[in-house]
């Protein structure tokens, strides 16, 4: 081989790693599974002649290497995952460029182009409809848990100050962990207020909406199935990083209702929203509501909205059933999104989708809001025995979120396992 050959070689190898970086880099900000990105980056490289790549993808970055053969150096890239913004319209049309790359053999050059236009690219909805969105999901959150329409104003009200807190906050490059404890101490002050009023409605309810707008769903549904699956390292940090935020959203409501009672303003336990033992219209429709709020303020693109809708009520049917039937809430909150898991995934794999876009809007509705708010409610009234009980059942209700959906995934890998391609990465080690 002549040295300008290896040069021209090498040159062909650094255009498809960096290709392949920027892809992973688009899926891992946008929320995707380690496992599912190293699924992409290994088509897409072995589609464009690189078959000894090795791929490691972490939640911080992405690296690759590849050996172009003997007595030849192996050559290293990496790039780092520096923003995590949840965009499933983007997510989804990164996935359809992957396809077209590896199915209709498109040139490194038409992917590269199509990349830049997918970056570029405005957001399906406008910045004012998703900050109304998560209000919207802390109204009808209010809704599920008993509240009336005074309290899901009162949620909506919180919420959107509780965001616009939070971006004042972050454009003075204040640490999420803050910016969380302030927006549930927000929520929190005003159903302080709202208790103390005049008005007869069920204050705890707005707590617990806001509570439900807030709970890192993506990131426990993300962490169980790295975990799971196998990627240990980044299943831990998204599971940290979650976990963070439900201790920082538990801090606001906890210290702020102290402070209420040390001041005369509390919350009885005695109006704490019931366990929902039958099914009726208007929590469906804030299941529903919710779930379709979700799905906009993560630019979920219109045309999956009406099964999203579905998926939002049938997992709220099959909770309060299970409920019916002496469940507790963590295997109540498993079952349900296990049955979600499968028929979404299902659902993925028909239309050819990220099964994450189809499924994680669908399960919002289950976030364990009021067993987070009764857990401090507990323990800023001297239960610490009862509260911390709670407490972690919530914890594990928030995991058997991450985990059901996990494994509806999985049992339809044995119901209808996929016919592998030939850019595919291999199987699972047993």
């Amino acid at each position: 081989m002549t040295a300008g050959s290896g040069d021209e070689d090498d040159a062909r190898v650094w255009a498809v790693l960096d290709l392949a970086l920027r892809v992973g880099e688009l899926l891992m900000a946008s929320g995707e599974a380690a496992e599912t990105v190293d699924r992409e980056l290994t088509r897409l490289t072995r589609a464009y002649g690189l078959e000894s790549c090795e791929i490691d993808v972490t939640l911080a970055s992405i690296s690759l290497c590849h050996t172009p053969g003997p007595g030849r150096a192996p050559v290293t890239a990496e790039r780092r995952v520096r923003q995590r913004l949840p965009n499933y319209a983007r997510l989804v049309a990164v996935h359809d460029l992957v396809d077209a790359a590896t199915v209709n053999g498109l040139t490194p050059q038409r992917v590269r182009f199509g990349l830049s236009g997918i970056i570029v690219r405005p957001p399906v909805y406008p910045a004012w409809a998703v900050a109304g969105a998560l209000c919207c999901i802390a109204a009808a959150g209010s809704v599920l848990a008993g509240g009336g329409p005074v309290a899901a104003g009162a949620a909506l009200v919180a919420t959107l100050a509780a965001e616009r807190t939070g971006v004042w906050l972050g454009r003075r490059s204040i640490a999420e962990f803050y910016r969380l404890v302030v927006a549930a101490a927000i929520a929190t002050l005003v159903a302080l207020l709202l208790a103390a009023g005049p008005l007869h409605v069920r204050a705890e309810a707005v707590i617990i909406g806001v509570v439900i707008a807030l709970i890192p769903g993506r990131a426990l549904v993300a962490a169980l199935q790295d975990g799971i699956t196998g990627d240990v390292m980044t299943g831990t940090a998204r599971l940290a990083e979650a976990l963070f935020a439900i201790m920082a959203i538990l801090a606001g409501i906890g210290a702020t209702l102290y402070a209420g009672a040390r001041l005369g303003l509390s919350l009885a336990l005695s109006d704490l929203p019931p366990v929902p033992a039958r099914l009726a219209a208007a929590q469906v429709t804030g299941a529903v509501a919710i779930s379709v709020a979700f799905a906009v303020y993560v630019l979920t693109p219109v045309r999956l909205l009406p099964p999203v809708a579905l998926g939002g009520a049938l997992s709220w049917i099959a909770f309060v059933g299970l409920r019916s039937q002496d469940f507790s809430p963590a295997p109540a909150t498993a079952i349900a999104t296990a049955v979600i898991g499968v028929l979404f995934t299902g659902y993925a794999r028909l239309r050819r989708l990220p099964a994450l876009v189809c499924v994680m809007p669908c399960v919002v509705p289950l976030m364990p809001g009021t067993l987070m708010y009764r857990s401090m409610a507990e323990l800023t009234t001297g239960r610490a025995g009862q509260g911390g009980l709670m407490l972690i059942e919530a914890l594990l209700a928030a995991l058997a979120i991450g985990g059901g959906v996990n494994l509806g995934a999985e049992l339809l890998r044995v119901i209808r396992p996929q016919r592998p391609t030939a850019y595919d990465a291999e199987r699972r080690p047993s």
